[in-house]
């Protein structure tokens, strides 16, 4: 199967065009829809702490496969600190902000981590510096009728 990539720029509008990205690449591929809502979800806030965390620079990289019964999506940025899920309090959860890995983790199971390359060893980052932080979803085989 082969492998998208898309380059955002350093722009706010940048995890909307990520998430558009996403959901047209799975809709083209004819996911289920479950797995794309779950993969924009976690899309967007990979590419939003990129935007926020890793302020400057040249934006962001995406990659996207389906291989092997998953899908994989890796966001880079050109900050090499590592992402940080932070402590959940009751007023961070008021003021909004700090939940993204939280989601990441719950969506995904724990299937998320983050590294100067994509896991596994299949693609070095675009990147001279900095991370790439991924996550994998099961893909199920379509239902035929």
């Amino acid at each position: 199967m082969p492998s998208y990539t898309l380059v955002c720029p350093p722009l706010d509008t940048s995890p909307h065009i990520a998430r558009d990205f996403v959901a047209t690449v799975l809709r083209a591929l004819e996911l289920d829809g479950s797995l794309i809502d779950d993969a924009i979800l976690c899309t967007s806030e990979l590419v939003t702490n990129a935007c926020v965390h890793a302020k400057g620079g040249d934006g962001t990289v995406l990659w996207l496969a389906v291989e092997e019964g998953r899908l994989r999506v890796v966001v880079y940025d050109g900050d090499e600190n590592p992402p940080v899920i932070r402590e959940l309090t009751a007023d961070r959860w008021e003021r909004g902000g700090g939940r993204g890995l939280y989601l990441v983790d719950a969506v995904t199971e724990g299937c998320w981590g983050h590294g100067p390359d994509v896991p596994y060893g299949r693609r070095e980052c675009p990147r001279s510096e900095g991370k790439g932080v991924w996550f994998d979803l099961p893909v199920r085989p379509p239902v035929t009728p």
